[in-house]
């Protein structure tokens, strides 16, 4: 999910324990680095790396054990951080840090980062959770960390072991007097608990072996956030929280400014708050034009240049609302704010969903110049924050830059986004300048230059900046004491590759000039499309996540049938291929294969990457250089075939149900295929249609779709469409049009599609209306009108007025419901038990 890009040697999905030693053994002979990989959401490129990837998320993902009494879980590194929750929640227990990727983000993963998440004001950061880490060292022997007394530290330093050695290194440096003054003069202020420069020998010193205190040592906490470059994590022993209050509200409090915001923050924190999150003006519009946030937007009033989400929560509601109602007078005496709407039970989720999405909707940027992560984790104390913000605004002003601000502003930590153009070599050189003059912004109030996505490349030079020169070197001595050969992640933190090259794309090409028969100009181009995607990687949640994207991933949870494996591949061969057909490329078939076009991307991906469109018209350009299969040909002419075998249905019935047609289409003999019904719908229809014109009470006319589907397959539903709007008072009209074309589009037969979609844009357009609008029954085939069509028929301005007044057949219902013309008294209430199956794209587009 970063702005680097290297080619990996291999990649590696280790099954257990010994797997890992065996790469580690390889990697020391071969001279090769070894990344730990979990879900890859990170941003500063902590998982890009041109050696061998080691993918735990798809082996190393149980939970071990759980001790409730003792309120611990050890767990694998591969564990989703919501999974995990969701085992806990009948124990009434959670793990508390929570980043805005929770759904599908590893715990292996936070323990790298140190990640903090909205939650880190109460319960504090990754680093505060983790008790044991049980790990395989540099030459392959496996250590456990945990707490340690001082006796049971000095014990660990005696003896010729690789952990011996680490234990001594450490104690030497640490206990040293004026090393322990340099770190505390050098490092960033103790109060600010999400601090996560270098490594965290600072936290080392707040132990008995180095203080006046009873704090037993835990080498956990150096290991945490060190993003995979001293050891490979293969089990993690977690402390757990008690889960919040349950009764909620959110205040979210509506500004005229950012610095006005900020300044509130100081106001608010005096507060017990749970949350206190910041959402900016830039977020808040991005999320206008994405189909799933618009409605998690109804809370926002005016049109505010930053909204703070103030979460109190107590045992009962009327405590709640009088903390809620308490933080609201302080903020309004003291002059801040304009509005503050109380949410409560689902609205908040709905809230905190558009406050989530925050990091990906910036994906939905058109052109070159995006968002970019490298400023976009700072912390500085409360206190300084204000000072802090407007010092980084004149900054921004100053190069002309629209800054992006969001995220956790009760921690001091603002996500800062600068918006860059990385294609340009004058947008690279203003992306290293400005890393430059906010970390040194940052040194000057002795804040973090990293909270919690960590250092990795794009910080990791700046550490001697940070920590200073003497502490560096420090970090480096413990870093190849653990790991001497530097085969652990190397090129992050510690000997960071420079911030500025490798960069995901080349500077000041030429664009390759890519010709597509759909239109993609709303993203400036196909290849502007696939680069859409920002790599937040909410492809890879889980079913348990709700939602539908991604299924190819959810049945294989393999990366490379992720949404982001296929926008990226995409992208890598259409900008480097060297071939006449850029698009002829079988790894790229291999990567689109089991997308399913089931179009969830389009509305779940933030950046609404709509691989469904990519897939056709992939397909369309590949089938150029590949002839598509019999079988292809036979599907994508579906509706072609059956209006043939439907003069003779139960002879059709027979041909393509028996086992040898099944075969040569491919298709699994214990599959059954759909079979024509006796008599088309269209037909039924012409005879009947005398009787459903003669509504004397009439509410409405509309025009049905007549799809290739019901049409042929499903008549008895079209039927009961036809007899239900007739008896709720609706004169349903079908007139001579063409099919959808959906097969043709999911095959790839695009020029097909396109004569269809302009037919029936013509057929259309100049029938439907505001008050009588299109209505269609499978919802695959009307919502090509509101999708595929504005992308196919060269008459852009009638699709997109048509697109408008196209319905599926429960929208339409819904619709008049609102509108008062149906009521529950036409329908019975008699009992019934009916089983839902939602359509894909019904739930899409």
């Amino acid at each position: 999910a970063s702005v680097y890009r290297k080619i990996p040697l291999a990649i590696a999905y280790p099954k257990n324990k010994e797997d890992i030693k065996k790469l580690i053994v390889f990697a020391t002979e071969q001279n090769v680095t070894l990344v730990p990989r979990t879900a890859g959401t990170s941003l500063a490129g902590q998982c890009v790396s041109d050696g061998i990837i080691v993918d735990v998320s798809k082996h190393f993902t149980n939970i071990l054990a759980f001790d409730e009494k003792a309120k611990t879980v050890i767990v694998e590194p591969g564990v989703i951080r919501d999974e995990l929750n969701l085992f806990l929640k009948p124990y009434k227990l959670f793990f508390a840090p929570n980043t805005s990727t929770s759904n599908r983000c590893m715990i292996g993963g936070m323990v790298g980062n140190n990640s903090s998440g909205t939650t880190s004001i109460q319960y504090g950061v990754t680093r505060d959770k983790v008790l044991e880490l049980e790990t395989i060292l540099s030459d392959g022997s496996e250590v456990t960390f945990k707490e340690l007394s001082t006796d049971g530290f000095r014990q660990k330093q005696h003896g010729n072991s690789l952990e011996s050695k680490i234990y001594k290194t450490i104690y030497s440096l640490l206990s040293r007097q004026d090393i322990q003054k340099e770190i505390w003069e050098e490092f960033p202020e103790r109060s600010i608990h999400r601090r996560n420069t270098g490594y965290a020998v600072d936290a080392l010193l707040e132990s008995s072996v180095f203080s006046e205190t009873e704090t037993p040592i835990n080498l956990c906490k150096l290991l945490s956030g060190s993003e995979g470059t001293m050891a490979f994590t293969t089990s993690i022993t977690l402390q757990l929280d008690d889960i919040p209050p349950p009764e909620k509200i959110v205040v979210a409090a509506h500004f005229n400014s950012i610095q006005e915001s900020m300044e509130a923050v100081l106001i608010a924190m005096q507060h017990n708050l749970y949350t206190c999150e910041l959402m900016d003006k830039t977020i808040l519009d991005c999320t206008k034009n994405n189909r799933e946030q618009l409605k998690n937007r109804f809370f926002v009033e005016g049109d505010p240049k930053a909204i703070l989400l103030l979460e109190v929560c107590a045992n009962k509601m009327d405590k709640t609302e009088e903390f809620a109602e308490k933080l609201i007078r302080d903020l309004k005496k003291n002059g801040y704010g304009y509005a503050f709407p109380k949410l409560y039970n689902e609205d908040i989720n709905k809230a905190n969903a558009l406050r989530s999405a925050g990091l990906g909707l910036l994906g939905n940027i058109v052109g070159d110049a995006k968002a970019v992560a490298c400023i976009e984790d700072t912390a500085v104390t409360l206190k300084d924050l204000p000072a802090y913000i407007a010092d980084f605004t004149k900054m921004m002003d100053s190069y002309g830059q629209d800054a992006v601000y969001y995220a956790h502003a009760g921690a001091g930590e603002i996500h800062l986004r600068p918006i860059l153009n990385l294609k340009d070599k004058k947008g690279v050189a203003l992306f290293k300048t400005i890393t430059t003059e906010v970390a040194q912004l940052v040194k000057k109030y002795k804040g973090s230059f990293s909270g919690e996505h960590g250092d990795g490349i794009v910080r990791g030079a700046y550490l001697p900046m940070m920590i200073g020169t003497h502490n560096y070197e420090l970090l480096r001595k413990i870093k190849y004491t653990f790991d001497p050969n530097n085969i652990f992640n190397k090129g992050k933190i510690i000997d960071a590759f420079p911030m500025d090259e490798s960069l995901r794309y080349e500077t000041d090409r030429k664009e390759p000039e890519i010709k597509t028969l759909m239109d993609f100009s709303d993203s400036m181009g196909i290849l502007r499309a696939a680069e859409q995607c920002n790599g937040s990687g909410d492809c890879r949640k889980t079913y348990n996540a709700g939602g539908t994207m991604c299924p190819s991933y959810r049945a294989s949870t393999d990366e490379k049938d992720t949404t982001r494996a296929r926008a990226n591949a995409l992208r890598e061969f259409l900008t480097n291929s060297e071939k006449v057909n850029a698009f002829d490329h079988p790894e790229l078939k291999e990567v689109f294969d089991l997308c399913l076009s089931c179009k969830a991307c389009a509305s779940e991906c933030p950046s609404n990457v709509d691989i469904a469109a990519l897939k056709a018209e992939f397909l369309y350009q590949y089938q150029k250089s590949n002839p598509p299969s019999l079988r292809t040909k036979l599907f994508a002419n579906n509706a072609k075939y059956n209006k043939l075998g439907s003069k003779f249905p139960s002879l059709t019935n027979a041909l393509i149900g028996n086992a040898i047609t099944k075969k040569i289409l491919g298709i699994p003999t214990e599959r059954s295929i759909p079979k024509l019904a006796k008599e088309t719908f269209r037909s039924w229809y012409k005879k009947n249609k005398t009787q459903f014109s003669d509504n004397k009470n009439i509410k409405g006319e509309l025009y049905l779709f007549c799809d290739e589907f019901t049409n042929y397959y499903d008549v008895e539903i079209g039927k009961s469409a036809i007899k239900l709007l007739y008896r709720l008072g609706y004169k349903a009209k079908i007139i001579a049009h063409e099919e959808s074309g959906r097969s043709y589009i999911s095959k790839g037969f695009l020029k097909e599609a396109k004569v269809l979609a302009n037919k029936n844009v013509n057929a259309f357009k100049s029938i439907i209306t505001e008050h009588i609008p299109l209505v269609g029954i499978e919802p695959s085939a009307i919502l090509t009108f509101r999708d595929e069509y504005i992308r196919l028929a060269d008459d852009k301005t009638s699709a997109k007025q048509l697109a408008n007044k196209t319905f599926t057949f429960e929208e339409f219902i819904k619709k008049e419901i609102e509108k008062g013309n149906i009521t529950s008294s036409q329908f019975t209430d008699e009992s019934k038990t009916i089983k839902i199956h939602g359509h894909c794209h019904q739930k899409s587009l």
